[in-house]
């Protein structure tokens, strides 16, 4: 699906008919991971994919610890330059992503996988996130050092063994080619349009969830 201003003047009912319905979370908080990232410096970065980026950007934007979070791409080859409707077109390899500074003494990598995968994404549908599919909205690990890579293949081990998804996980950690800002346009969406019909239906119950399953990690003013 492809979020144009378009949207805006589409009834929050008649988006919500159109849509398919939402997928099946976990019942309770994903685990705590058994394997940590280490800290390699004093801010730390971690890159996600997990459709739309504009949930994805808005839940972990109120996560303390949290200083920046920036909406974009990843995945796709190293030396090619994309806009988001090249991505669009669901060709590129580039999925949309976020790119997230946070201080790790606050929060780790490894909470950060943990709201990502209670919350943000359902890791069991290839190339497809409720109302959206394609490659570009993929759910995938972009691990930026050895640290982050043993936690994140360490985690996908663990939830397959937790069995909170009837299916099978199909997320997947990929290497690191480069991480691509998209617009101005982009950045920042659920806090510029909280009442955008998409916003509404999809991404603030994400929020809503997270905010009730993780109070102690949830502020209420998203880092700008």
């Amino acid at each position: 699906m492809r979020r144009s201003k378009g949207l805006f003047l589409l009834p929050l009912a008649a988006l919500a008919a159109a849509s398919s319905p939402l997928h099946a979370e976990p019942a309770v908080p994903a685990p705590i991971p058994a394997l940590d990232a280490q800290p390699t410096r004093s801010l730390e970065t971690a890159i996600f994919a997990g459709g739309c980026y504009w949930g994805v950007e808005g839940v972990f934007s109120h996560v303390k610890g949290v200083k920046l979070v920036v909406a974009g791409f990843a995945g796709g080859p190293r030396d090619r330059k994309v806009d988001y409707d090249m991505v669009s077109g669901g060709d590129t390899g580039f999925a949309e992503s976020v790119r997230i500074t946070y201080d790790p003494k606050v929060v780790s990598y490894g909470t950060l996988l943990r709201i990502f995968f209670s919350v943000i994404t359902d890791p069991t549908t290839l190339n497809y996130q409720r109302p959206d599919s394609g490659t570009q909205y993929r759910s995938a690990l972009f691990p930026l050092n050895p640290e982050q890579d043993r936690a994140a293949r360490a985690y996908l081990a663990q939830l397959q063994k937790a069995g909170l998804w009837r299916d099978p996980i199909v997320t997947k950690v990929e290497a690191f080619t480069g991480f691509q800002d998209a617009g101005a346009d982009h950045q920042d969406f659920m806090a510029r349009y909280p009442y955008h019909p998409y916003i509404q239906r999809w991404d603030m119950p994400k929020l809503k969830a997270f905010r009730a399953m993780y109070p102690t990690l949830y502020r209420a003013v998203p880092a700008a």
